[in-house]
């Protein structure tokens, strides 16, 4: 089994910034697809950003390219994901994910355990 929980969302006008952390225990691995991912109000979850640890690349979806950059504490288990430049469409619930897969996914079913979720709301 692994927890994630996430924290750091909030609200901010547009073009400001927040850090979101996904802190990960129990069962983990040396190598472990990890995932962000949003879901808006009556919209299906979406990618945000998908990666490998343990190996290089990280994929980004198109809308957040540029904006966002995710990174890694291996020593405490900690993903974080810098948000800059924030748009009104960027206002969802971020959910971390996580799954023993070797590699990287943007499909969430690939996912086996997710963290509940962190308010972001972009205000313009």
């Amino acid at each position: 089994q692994v927890q994630l929980v996430e924290s750091g969302g909030g609200s901010v006008q547009t073009g400001g910034s927040l850090r979101l952390s996904c802190a990960a225990s129990g069962d983990l691995r040396s190598r472990v697809r990890m995932g962000w991912f949003r879901q808006a109000p009556g919209e299906s979850r979406e990618e945000v950003v998908a990666f490998v640890i343990g190996k290089s690349g990280t994929y980004y979806t198109d809308s957040v390219r540029g904006r966002f950059s995710v990174s890694q504490d291996n020593a405490n288990n900690i993903v974080q994901l810098q948000m800059n430049n924030l748009k009104p469409e960027d206002t969802a619930t971020y959910f971390c994910a996580a799954d023993p897969g070797l590699y990287w996914s943007w499909r969430p079913d690939d996912y086996q355990y997710w963290g509940q979720g962190t308010q972001v709301t972009v205000s313009s």
